[in-house]
C-alpha cells in the first residue's frame, strides 16, 4: 500500500500518459480522529465524503459510514475530500473540520488515503463585560463575516464561527452602526475578545477592546473526541465508548463499551469476510466503523450471550438490524474468530 501526498502543482494527470489496467483507491480517517460525536461535532462516520477523478466527475458523495471500502478506477489523478458538515454562511457552534488530499493511481497500484481532519473555518467568542451592558443596555452587537452578520447577545456564550478572512464586531446604539474592530482570522483560529466599558457612559469613546492572546486557539489538528473515546473515562460508560478501531488497543479491558455499525455475522476462525444476507447464526455480531465494511479483519466479533442481548442483536430474528449504530458492553479480548473480539456483552444501546 502507498500513500501518496497532496500535489501541490498537480495538472490534470490524464496528460500523464498513464494507462495500463486499473487500479484501486482506497480511504480511511487517520486513527487520531475519533468517531465520537458531540452537541458540535457529528459522529465521523456521518462526515460528508466526496471522492471526484481529474475531470471532476463525482465518483461518490455521501456519509463516509456509509462509503465502500474500496473504488476500482482507471489510471489517474483523484480528489478525496472529507467535511463534518456543509458551511456557507457565519454561525454559532458550527466548527468545521476536514481534509482534502489528490493522489495519482497508475494502472494495477493500489493508493492508500489517510485523511486527517483539521479545523477548516475559524472561531471568535466575545467576552462582554457587566459594564458593557450597563453603559449600552439598549445597543445590539453584530459580528460579520464577508456579506453575512449575526446578532451577538450580551448573554451568548458560544463560538460564533466564520469562513477565514476579515472579521468585524458592530456596536448598534441610539440608531447608528459603529465598528469596534476588525481582525484577519486564519483557518483554525478562535480568537477571543473582551469588549468592556469602564467610564460608565453612552459615549462610544469609554469602550475597551481587548484581544485576549491567552484565550487564541489555534492548532494544526484537532483530536474529535479526545482521547479514550472522548470523556477520558476508559469507555466505561456509554457516552465514553471505544470506536472500532480504538477496541485493538485496549484489549483485556473488562466492562466496556464499544460502538460501531452491525455489518453481518456467521462468522469462522478461518474465513476472512463477513455474511451479510441469511445469517443462520444466533451467538454473535461484527461490527465496523463504516455499514459497508466485510472484511473481518476490521471489524470487532461480538459475543452475543443467551438473554436480552441476543435476543435483541441476533440477525437471524432482526435481519433488518445490517447498517445499525450500536454501542456494546462487554469484555474486550485478542481473539474472537480470528479478529479482535467483545466477549460477555452484557449492555447494548442501538442508535
Amino acid at each position: 500500500m502507498a500513500v501518496l501526498p497532496l500535489v501541490a502543482a498537480l495538472t490534470a494527470c490524464e496528460d500523464f500518459g498513464l494507462g495500463g489496467p486499473q487500479g484501486e483507491l482506497r480511504w480511511t480517517l487517520d486513527r487520531e480522529v475519533l468517531t465520537k460525536a458531540s452537541s458540535e461535532i457529528p459522529d465521523t462516520n456521518d462526515f460528508i465524503l466526496t471522492i471526484t477523478d481529474g475531470k471532476g466527475k463525482t465518483l461518490y458523495e455521501g456519509s463516509y459510514g456509509d462509503s465502500p471500502q474500496a473504488l476500482q478506477v482507471d489510471p489517474g489523478s483523484y480528489t478525496v475530500s472529507i467535511v463534518s458538515i456543509p458551511f456557507t454562511s457565519p454561525a454559532f457552534a458550527r466548527p468545521q473540520y476536514g481534509d482534502e488530499q489528490v493522489v495519482v493511481v497508475k494502472g494495477g497500484q493500489s493508493v492508500d488515503v489517510r485523511l486527517q481532519c483539521t479545523l477548516q473555518n475559524a472561531g471568535l467568542r466575545l467576552r462582554i463585560a457587566p459594564d458593557f451592558l450597563t453603559s449600552f443596555p439598549d445597543g445590539v452587537l453584530y459580528v460579520k463575516g464577508g456579506n453575512a452578520r449575526l446578532m451577538y447577545s450580551y448573554k451568548e456564550t458560544r463560538i460564533a464561527y466564520f469562513k477565514p478572512g476579515e472579521v468585524s464586531v458592530t456596536l448598534y446604539n441610539e440608531g447608528k452602526d459603529q465598528t469596534l474592530f476588525t481582525r484577519t482570522l486564519e483557518p483554525r483560529e478562535i480568537l477571543s475578545v473582551n469588549i468592556s466599558a469602564p467610564g460608565n457612559s453612552q459615549g462610544t469613546s469609554s469602550i475597551r477592546v481587548a484581544l485576549d492572546t491567552t484565550k487564541t486557539w489555534t492548532s494544526d489538528s484537532f483530536v474529535i473526541g479526545g482521547n479514550g473515546g472522548g470523556g477520558g473515562n476508559g469507555g466505561s460508560e456509554e457516552t465514553d465508548a471505544y470506536s472500532v478501531s480504538e477496541a485493538a488497543s485496549h484489549v483485556g479491558e473488562e466492562s466496556v463499551w464499544v460502538y460501531g455499525y452491525i455489518v453481518g455475522g456467521d462468522l469462522s476462525a478461518s474465513g476472512k469476510s463477513v455474511k451479510t444476507k441469511d445469517v443462520g447464526k444466533q451467538t454473535h455480531i461484527a461490527i465496523a466503523a463504516r455499514s459497508s465494511v466485510t472484511d473481518k479483519a476490521s471489524c470487532v466479533a461480538v459475543e452475543l450471550p443467551s438473554g436480552k442481548v441476543r435476543e435483541a442483536l441476533n440477525l437471524v430474528n432482526h435481519p433488518d438490524l445490517i447498517g445499525q449504530r450500536v454501542y456494546v458492553k462487554g469484555n474486550l479480548v485478542d481473539k474472537y474468530f480470528g479478529t479482535t473480539g467483545l466477549k460477555g456483552t452484557s449492555d447494548y444501546v442501538l442508535k
